[in-house]
């Protein structure tokens, strides 16, 4: 029996309220108990402890729903050893859970990379590492207008047959696709997504209001990376940012790294979201973690330098940004509480991906996916389904 016993001397922020000095246990990765150290149960008292100091936060484990890459490994290379670099690469920024994302390609090297995946959700996707949910699907299906650093020569219009191949061979893995309603077929797309129960996501996507509305009554629940890659606000013609703001119904990814969108415009999209209507993703590329110099990114050459990635036109191309640093800025930007900000690294990816059941909170019967970090929002630790995945030093 796998058994794990923190002390969180500093706080915790659990699912209804941010506590101080709690005990946390987990067997077998799940968690069993939480409550005051005081109160500490006598059948715990002789379990090993790991002392979590005062000045530490304990809060769930993020779970990035968009991240190409990361070390050097990125979803398209299309091996168990890439995802394998990815699962344990992440921890170390306080990520335990995330969709392993594509890009826009030729049929055979997505294909390649969907197989891969179901085959490392089925035979690799163990505890001590961060959890591979599925597969975020950016591109093709996509508007070459908007193309941002997907490849054009690849673009197509959505079409719902070669999606139907591409999840048998993913084996239902796909969680969450990227898709331009506006094009050919679009909206049909959206709603055959939304029949079975895969997230459409407007993005890539030059619509205008009219189409968004379309879209959003087939079933669009989100927005691929608010500002970025879509028809931007107008005063006479809301666009996809502008619709995105204003429907309810539509969750929106938002990379808070002060390059894609500056803090002033973050707080301006809480304002209009609320933290209930924003996810926290990181859009990083291989060459997150690694030093400045040249990555690949879907067959593009990407220059990374002064946090910037970018293709060779000055194109943004994704991110080298880490989620606790996402955290740290939206906070400083907007003014919010750690509850809030955790709120959109955690609870709402969770349940967006209908995963909240035992990701997304620090809660009895959850998987102890947990992550300490400092006042700084340095990550000291970080455990995977009740496993050390990262400590701080090591």
């Amino acid at each position: 029996m796998l058994s794990l016993l923190l002390l969180v001397h500093g706080k915790a922020v659990l699912e209804n309220e941010v506590s101080e000095s709690v005990y946390i246990y987990s067997e077998n990765g799940k968690i069993q108990e939480i409550g005051p150290i005081p109160a500490l149960p006598s059948h715990l008292k002789n379990v090993e402890k790991i002392e979590i100091p005062k000045c530490h936060t304990a809060v769930p484990g993020f779970i990035d729903v968009h991240i190409h890459g990361v070390a050097g490994a990125d979803t398209m290379d299309a091996t168990i050893e890439a995802l394998e670099t990815m699962a344990i690469a992440l921890p170390a920024e306080g990520t335990t859970s995330f969709l392993a994302t594509t890009i826009t390609q030729k049929h055979e090297n997505i294909e390649n990379a969907l197989k891969n995946a179901a085959l490392y959700l089925k035979s690799y996707n163990d505890s001590g590492k961060a959890d591979i949910l599925g597969v975020h699907l950016e591109g093709p299906f996509i508007n070459a207008k908007r193309a941002g650093a997907q490849p054009m020569e690849y673009i197509i219009n959505p079409n719902i047959e070669l999606f139907k191949k591409w999840q048998e061979l993913a084996e239902g893995s796909i969680k969450l696709v990227t898709v331009a309603p506006e094009l050919e077929n679009g909206t049909n797309f959206v709603s055959y997504l939304h029949e079975n129960d895969v997230i459409a996501s407007i993005g890539h996507s030059d619509a205008i209001y009219e189409e968004m509305e379309k879209a959003v009554q087939a079933g669009a629940k989100q927005v691929t990376h608010l500002f970025n890659g879509m028809r931007g606000i107008h005063h006479r013609e809301p666009g996809v940012a502008g619709s995105a703001l204003i429907f309810k119904e539509l969750m929106v990814e938002l990379i808070a790294d002060g390059i894609h969108v500056r803090p002033e415009v973050m707080k301006m999209v809480i304002n209009a979201k609320g933290t209930e209507g924003m996810i926290l993703i990181t859009d990083a590329m291989r060459a997150k973690c690694l030093k400045n110099g040249v990555y690949d990114l879907g067959g593009q050459d990407v220059s990374v330098a002064d946090g910037k990635a970018l293709l060779a036109d000055g194109t943004l191309a994704g991110s080298i940004l880490k989620m606790n640093d996402s955290l740290k800025n939206i906070q400083e930007a907007a003014d919010i509480s750690l509850t809030e900000a955790v709120q959109m690294a955690s609870v709402n990816p969770a349940k967006q991906l209908k995963v909240y059941d035992r990701k997304g909170s620090l809660s009895v019967g959850k998987d102890a996916d947990i992550t300490i970090f400092s006042d700084e929002y340095q990550v000291e630790m970080t455990f995977c389904r009740g496993k050390i995945a990262f400590k701080k030093g090591d």
